[in-house]
């Protein structure tokens, strides 16, 4: 009578899948994996951010409200935010303070967009990550700083239809609504370049798709200059769209770079 081993009557444990295959390549459900935790890395360093936003709300509230104040100093008018509700003063310092929030951790969550679009890279490869925040969060900076040296302006020509003699009630929450949109829509403009570079690095898109379209690119780079500018003037149009133009044509070049790469490394493979 033979008797079964323990090894023989147990099932094997099937072993764990890998989430990457040899190209670093990854399934759509390790994808979707990926991009929730990103998600929540991402969001967990925004509300450490919003801590400090809170700390820090009546400095931050003052700066906000002063292009108003200064407005209607020099013009002699009325012009004041208005709190209509009575959860609306607590409701502004929340987002004000989310809004704070993302512009400080502004370095980690731009850390988490790049690790999840390069997720294939290799250890001599990540050192790109190095370049990618040393160039990502100075441009997403500086496009937000313009846009709040655009501000004052903004409110000047937008508040200088108010008829003489009438008075100018801003509602608090439309009011910083109205400047988180500058604000981000500007310092994500800027940060679009660095992804397209990230995203040659990874070997998704190559440098000739990115300079096929660059007649859509220069004109998409004016028309977002354009709506995202409430002055309609050319000179704040410009002031956006020209460097928005100058750092389309630099991905490029880089991404260049990054295909010749790309090629010499097949080619060592192959041979």
């Amino acid at each position: 009578m033979t008797t079964s081993s323990p090894d023989a009557a147990t099932p094997r444990r099937k072993s764990k899948k890998k989430t990457k295959d040899a190209d670093g390549r990854m399934p759509l459900m390790a994808h979707l994996r990926e991009l929730r935790n990103r998600l929540m890395s991402a969001a967990a360093g925004v509300v450490v951010g919003a801590v400090a936003g809170w700390i820090l709300y009546p400095v931050l509230f003052g700066a906000l409200q002063a292009p108003v104040l200064d407005l209607a100093e020099a013009r002699g008018q009325t012009i004041t935010l208005n709190f209509s509700g009575v959860a609306t003063s607590f409701d502004m310092q929340i987002k004000v303070s989310l809004f704070a929030g993302v512009i400080l951790s502004s370095p980690w969550w731009i850390y988490q967009l790049w690790a999840f679009v390069t997720p294939g890279l290799n250890r001599t490869e990540r050192r790109y990550t190095l370049g990618f925040l040393g160039a990502g969060v100075p441009l997403f900076l500086s496009g937000a700083a313009l846009a709040w040296w655009l501000l004052p302006k903004a409110v000047a020509v937008l508040t200088g239809f108010t008829p003489t003699g009438a008075v100018n009630i801003i509602d608090a929450g439309t009011y910083l609504t109205f400047i988180m949109r500058m604000v981000l829509a500007f310092g994500i403009a800027f940060l679009l370049p660095v992804l397209m570079v990230g995203l040659s690095t990874a070997g998704l898109v190559s440098a000739r798709t990115w300079m096929g379209g660059w007649r859509w690119a220069v004109l998409g780079c004016f028309f977002f200059g354009a709506a995202a500018t409430p002055t309609g003037d050319a000179v704040s149009m410009l002031a956006l769209a020209i460097p928005m133009t100058m750092l389309y044509f630099g991905a490029v070049g880089i991404s260049a770079l990054a295909d010749k790469r790309h090629a010499r490394r097949t080619a060592a493979a192959l041979a």
